[in-house]
């Protein structure tokens, strides 16, 4: 899956990140990391929206329109376990 979307959208996450590093070496004020570590999160569930939708859209219909029951299984229980991590976090 090569999406130019996501991409970007890791690397300015990335960004981010640093400059979270830079405000925690500079002993920034709690409540402005921890707002920082939220819009981080935040996009990183974006991207993680747009990775399922992509898989949901081209994986997912794949398995259920083929022959193949096996595959269908296997593709809709990975579904499932994405979400039931999910929940866990």
């Amino acid at each position: 899956m090569k999406n130019p979307d996501v991409l970007q959208r890791l690397k300015t996450a990335e960004g981010h990140l640093r400059g979270i590093q830079r405000m925690v070496e500079e002993d920034a004020y709690c409540i402005d990391l921890i707002r920082q570590i939220q819009a981080v999160q935040a996009s990183l569930n974006k991207i993680s929206a747009i990775i399922l939708n992509d898989h949901l859209n081209s994986c997912l219909i794949t398995a259920v329109r083929g022959n193949d029951p096996a595959e269908r299984e296997r593709v809709l229980k990975e579904i499932s376990e994405v979400f039931d991590a999910s929940n866990r976090i």
